[in-house]
């Protein structure tokens, strides 16, 4: 037998053996998830009985793929001596951080680690991307629950695969393990992943300090108005909605990034709704107490302060869905209540919700029912742990090497800093939320939920509304945001931002950063409007503000006096509710 044929059949048996590994990989990996009955559950919540591999053909395609990547790769580093180099066999995805140091490419060793990890995880999500699954948010489970298992296997996060942590190990002399060490008690102590410096913020001395007083509270909001910054200002205040499930202070973290203070600086007499904290006193609260409570509370202390029948109103995220529900009762009530309505990255149609979604099934809301539907709080640390896991080699992976393996400590960043600062819910709000919207898509369907004993239709919410979604969401996806526009009775104005659910929206025009779309074509469907759209670089802010101001009334004298005579000042923003921690 002739060299070459012996090379040949060589050549064949690996290649035949890696195929074979990398079927055993896969099978092994979704009978797993089979096993723990995740993967596979469909919209119903019930599951079946294994995870379908891909068609033969196109499996075989991936196998293939799978085993020549590596065959070229075991090629490339046998031989190789330190600090040579040779081009890659595949390469990490654009924006992926976790190997871009110098001692990944310089070792032979490391560099196979490496490489070899993202065949591997290539071929996995390839797999889960083509398994023949006919219910979809059985399929977006399953395309999660890879992610994660492939970010965790990553080797960059084991001290032992991990050359930086060696290299720093030796650079010194061991105090980087002794601090890595002290850094994953004091995490454990406090039950999370420090993401920031956090003894350089606090509440109220550098972040949420934009002038104001808090002229109202209930059990579930303080309502803050702000201080005016110019002489004159608009007739028409603004009232903001923001989220529940997170601190407020994300619209007002400093002042050079602050879209409230930005709103006040153009003229605008702007009220905030500060959501409390639940506590226990709070956990039998419900989506009816949070609309009632909430928007429709505020815009009665709003309307008595300003002497303003019809406010201007913006919600953000979930404050824009809960926002959206008080509108349509009071429409149902016979009441015209505001100008204009604005809505930040939200959700009124919920018929894709992207990877959130995959995680809602009957299931999953029936435990929650059944755990606290009646009463109880949903911890918050929960619920970031969710937002921060879909984004896991950025929002906790990163810092598990950095903070333990290298004994670094993070820099001080606002953002990230309220990221941490977690918000309980009540049982009660979370589990209608969940089934009316996430689970059922019911809000879209005029007359079919009751809300405060009124039937909510968004069709009759006929005032100028500005829909504003972000590219890159993970959160809320833009296309669904998009969907919006047709549930509500009014004239649209739809604007795209880049970058995601929060750097999307905090885009200070200060800065001057990304870009964003317009448009105000006909469109039959959101791909259709972003490929007609036009793109301005800056931020969608000063779009927005020109869009507002003819809804504001006449300028007027600034109000000096915040409060009013019914409802005086009780502290200076940021208020208490707001302080409180999870």
């Amino acid at each position: 037998m002739s060299d070459d044929t012996g090379s040949k059949q060589q050549a064949d048996a690996i290649t035949q053996a890696m195929m074979q590994a990398g079927q055993a990989m896969a099978q092994s990996f979704f009978n797993a998830l089979t096993q723990q009955q995740v993967a596979m559950q469909d919209s119903s919540g019930q599951a079946a009985a294994a995870v379908p591999l891909p068609e033969a053909e196109a499996f075989g395609r991936l196998q293939q793929e799978f085993a020549a990547r590596h065959a070229a790769l075991w090629s490339s580093v046998v031989g190789r001596k330190p600090g040579e180099t040779q081009p890659p066999v595949i390469a990490p995805d654009p924006g992926d951080k976790r190997f871009s140091a110098q001692a990944w490419t310089e070792s032979p060793l490391f560099d196979y680690l490496r490489q070899a990890y993202l065949i591997n995880s290539s071929f996995l999500r390839q797999v889960a991307d083509n398994t023949p699954l006919a219910d979809g948010r059985a399929k977006s489970r399953l395309q999660f629950l890879t992610r994660q298992y492939i970010d965790a296997l990553s080797p960059s996060n084991f001290a032992a695969t991990n050359p930086e942590f060696i290299s720093t190990a030796l650079e010194t002399k061991g105090e980087s393990i002794t601090r890595g060490i002290q850094n994953l008690l004091g995490d454990l102590e406090k039950g999370r992943v420090s993401m920031t410096d956090e003894s350089a913020f606090e509440v109220g001395r550098n972040l949420a300090i934009t002038p104001g007083a808090v002229v109202y509270e209930n059990d579930l909001i303080q309502l803050i108005q702000y201080a005016p910054l110019t002489d004159k200002a608009f007739q028409t205040p603004l009232l903001i909605v923001p989220p529940c499930i997170n601190k407020y202070y994300i619209l007002d973290l400093q002042p050079e990034n602050s879209f409230v203070r930005y709103i006040i600086g153009q003229g605008h007499t702007v009220f905030l709704v500060s959501w409390k904290n639940a506590g226990p006193a709070e956990s039998g609260k419900t989506w009816n107490d949070y609309v009632e409570q909430g928007p429709l509370a505020a815009l009665d202390v709003v309307r008595e302060i300003t002497k303003v029948k019809k406010p201007n109103v913006l919600g953000f995220c979930v404050g824009g869905t809960i926002l959206a529900t008080a509108l349509a009762v009071l429409r149902a009530r016979g009441e015209d209540p505001v100008a204009s309505v604005t809505f930040l990255t939200t959700l009124l149609d919920f018929s894709d919700t992207g990877e959130i979604g995959c995680l809602v099934d009957e299931a999953s809301v029936s435990a929650r029912e059944a755990a606290i539907g009646k009463g109880g709080l949903l911890q918050g640390q929960e619920l970031a742990n969710v937002f921060s896991f879909l984004r896991a080699n950025d929002l906790v992976w990163q810092y598990v090497v950095g903070n333990y393996l290298k004994g670094g400590t993070p820099k001080a960043f606002d953002l990230l800093y309220w990221n941490s600062d977690a918000t309980n819910l009540p049982g009660p709000f979370l589990a209608w939320y969940l089934r009316n919207t996430y689970l059922e898509n019911n809000l879209r369907l005029p007359g079919r939920l009751t809300v405060l004993g009124e039937k909510v239709d968004l069709g009759k919410i006929g005032v100028p509304a500005y829909f504003f979604a972000a590219r890159e969401d993970h959160i809320v996806p833009w296309q669904t945001s998009y969907l919006g526009r047709a549930l509500v009775g009014g004239d649209t104005t739809f604007v795209l931002g880049a970058s995601g659910h929060i750097a999307g929206t905090i885009n200070p025009v200060s800065k001057n950063r990304r870009s964003y779309w317009t448009g105000a074509h006909a469109a039959t469907s959101p791909e259709e409007w972003l490929e007609k759209a036009d793109e301005h670089p800056g931020s969608w802010w000063a779009h927005w503000i020109e869009w507002l101001a003819p809804f504001s009334g006449r300028k007027i004298a600034a109000r000096g006096r915040l409060g009013s005579a019914k409802y005086e000042a009780i502290e200076p923003a940021p208020g208490r509710y707001v302080k409180a921690r999870a």
